[in-house]
């Protein structure tokens, strides 16, 4: 739980107990009410998890839980990833700071400042993480992250073992794009990379650990790459001196029996 406020962080990190999966359209009912057994058509829910058989999933979903399942090992590191884009904005007026008897205040007008995407690199078990801001999200960008993994963060481990989504740039293609052939083979050849199922990004713990920084975070306006950076290393400093590990639970057996329906001919 965070209280403090290292950094240039204008009001504090606020801390929350839960968050929800899922959100609704409106959250008041229509005139005369509804029953939850009723048609609801204005509410909906987003599912993470498909509703029938699907071998996919469930082949992919069971590989990333045998790797969280593995028991550490210092030179196989398991390292997850993820990133976000994420919208710079200004104040259209300056707003009022808080006061004894006033809370802060500021306008529902504000400007925008373009767009970024944030970088999250986790490792679970030793509750370690690095967070970067980069104007874009190219192949080039993410190649460049993992050297800096590999090189800087992970030196001495002989595979780095990474969990992350399925996006185009997340592959081996792009270190090829990025780097000569013979330093883009030497980054593969150091990495172990298994893909979480689409529809499955709860199970990226990275996912998890980016929702937790932009509630703590990235609430609120921030309108220049270089300050959401200096936010960034104040929340990444403050989380890995804490070493908030992630304790994750769900196993492959507990996948067979709660969701059994995934698996085809059951």
């Amino acid at each position: 739980m965070l209280t403090a406020t290292p950094g240039g962080r204008c009001g504090c990190w606020r801390s929350t107990s839960h968050w929800s999966r899922t959100s609704p359209t409106w959250t008041t009912p229509p005139s005369g009410g509804s029953e939850k057994t009723e048609l609801r058509p204005h509410l909906k829910k987003c599912w993470t998890i498909p509703p029938r058989a699907n071998a996919e999933f469930a082949a992919r979903m069971e590989d990333v839980l045998a790797v969280y399942a593995r028991p550490f090992d210092p030179a196989r590191p398991v390292v997850c990833m993820d990133e976000k884009p994420y919208q710079l904005l200004d104040h259209a007026r300056a707003p009022l700071p808080a006061r004894p008897g006033r809370d802060a205040r500021e306008g529902n007008e504000y400007i925008r400042c373009g767009t970024c995407s944030v970088f999250v690199w986790v490792e679970p078990v030793r509750g370690w993480r690095r967070i970067q801001a980069l104007p874009r999200r190219t192949r080039t960008d993410w190649a460049g992250q993992v050297r800096q993994l590999l090189s800087v963060d992970y030196p001495d481990a002989d595979t780095v073992v990474l969990v992350m989504d399925n996006l185009n740039t997340h592959n081996i293609t792009s270190l090829y794009e990025a780097f000569e052939p013979q330093e883009a083979f030497a980054l593969a050849q150091r990495l172990e990379i298994h893909h979480t199922p689409r529809h499955g990004s709860w199970l990226n713990i990275a996912e998890i650990e980016l929702s937790a920084l932009t509630r703590q975070c990235l609430d609120r306006r921030i309108s220049d790459l270089d300050t959401l950076n200096t936010e960034l290393s104040a929340w990444q400093s403050a989380t890995n001196t804490g070493q908030r590990q992630v304790n994750w639970q769900f196993t492959t057996h507990d996948a067979r029996i709660k969701l059994r329906h995934l698996y085809p001919g059951n």
